[in-house]
């Protein structure tokens, strides 16, 4: 990606690319001697206990003399790519005996108040309870809508009265 013996320099390399400049200079730091002997030993853990978290690790790697915290465990285990096997939560599945409705608002544009109603079982809710996210949009709208219309007034009579007294038909009146 980058070339260093290239004419080009590294900066506009960079550039194009769209990478930062800092990417292309940054060395990665040696794993320290320490880290490797504790990776080495989370490593042969690991395959006795794959069940082992951060936590369970550390407190066996405690008990052999290592003084080290939880964090550093997890981290080092983000390094090897390995995490304690477990059962899951399965919270997303839907149970086969559930009924599934259909959202039927997916491609209908909410833009005017009491467009779209809920429903609780087998009430009507009102529009005092059911909120629409639009409503304050709505009425922004309106009193921009209202002062539009006031301002177009104005400047139609305006015109008007001075369309009069150009031609003689009327009086100019100050404001």
């Amino acid at each position: 990606m980058i070339d260093r013996d290239h004419t080009l320099p590294l900066k506009r390399q960079a550039q194009l690319l769209a990478i930062s400049r800092g990417t292309v200079y940054y060395q990665p730091k040696p794993i320290s001697p320490r880290d490797q002997l504790l990776m080495k030993r989370i490593d042969r853990l690991h395959l006795e206990l794959p069940f082992a978290g951060a936590r369970m690790l550390r407190d066996l790697l405690r008990q052999e003399g290592h003084k080290l915290g939880r964090s550093t465990v997890a981290r080092l285990m983000r390094l090897m790519g390995i995490e304690a096997l477990y059962r899951k939560p399965k919270t997303t599945q839907r149970h086969p005996g559930h009924t599934v409705y259909p959202y039927l608002l997916r491609h209908l544009a909410v833009t005017r108040p009491n467009q779209v109603w809920a429903m609780a079982g087998k009430k009507r809710l009102s529009a005092a309870t059911v909120r629409e996210a639009n409503t304050d949009e709505v009425v922004d709208l309106k009193r921009e809508n209202k002062e539009l219309k006031q301002a177009v007034a104005e400047l139609y009579l305006r015109n008007d009265w001075l369309k009069k007294s150009l031609t003689g038909q009327g009086v100019i009146l100050d404001d």
